[in-house]
């Protein structure tokens, strides 16, 4: 029997969108801009955030039934996904980093943030991945707002930990948050495994107990 519980759920998206991640793609921000501004990009990214992670939580029935997949196939995915993208992590690559130096800025600077930050953080597609499969797992409204608490509780600890260190994002080695980024490939890589044996167990593949 596999368990996926309020802490496991937290190991996820804290992996896949967490501060580890998420200092990573601000610290790329950091050289342009001040640490007020990059303190109001944090608070709009988080809040844009935390509002796709709440509705998605809500309509993963809807959405999953539209497109017809399974909760079985999405597991599957999402342990596939989850797997390849730590082991990306642990290798020290680096996923969807957001949009390349040399592409055109905008002329304002906050939606010119808000853009490079679309798909690593605010519309991360791990992170859309993991709200889908945590909300299926179970079938009432509780687990739901269980998932979308853990992810909300999630960004507001990126939103934080971008306030307390943005005035040291200029001169922060990233070595730390790189050798921390693969000690999470290693949590969630585990937590990919135990979704794909659910997969495979909701579709009657019979698996001895774990202990």
């Amino acid at each position: 029997m596999f368990v996926f519980n309020l802490s496991s759920a937290f190991i996820a998206f804290f992996a896949v969108v967490g501060p580890p991640k998420v200092l990573l793609s601000f610290a790329r921000l950091a050289g342009t801009r001040s640490a007020r501004e990059l303190r109001r990009l944090a608070a709009w990214s988080t809040v844009i955030s935390a509002v796709i992670g709440l509705v998605l939580a809500y309509t993963a029935d809807p959405v999953t039934e539209l497109f017809h997949i399974s909760d079985q196939s999405l597991q599957l995915a999402g342990g596939t996904i989850f797997f390849v993208y730590a082991l990306a992590l642990v290798l020290g690559i680096h996923l969807g980093a957001g949009a390349d130096e040399s592409d055109e800025h905008l002329a304002n600077p906050m939606v010119d943030g808000i853009r490079e930050l679309l798909l690593p953080y605010i519309v991360s597609p791990l992170a859309v991945t993991a709200v889908l499969v945590a909300s299926l797992l179970k079938d009432d409204w509780g687990w739901r707002t269980t998932v979308a608490g853990a992810y909300i509780s999630v960004v507001v600890i990126n939103y934080f930990c971008v306030a307390a260190l943005a005035p040291l994002m200029r001169r922060t080695h990233r070595t730390s948050l790189e050798v921390l980024s693969r000690l999470l490939g290693l949590l969630l890589a585990a937590v990919g495994v135990e979704l794909f044996l659910k997969g495979l167990v909701g579709l009657g593949l019979h698996l001895p107990d774990a202990h």
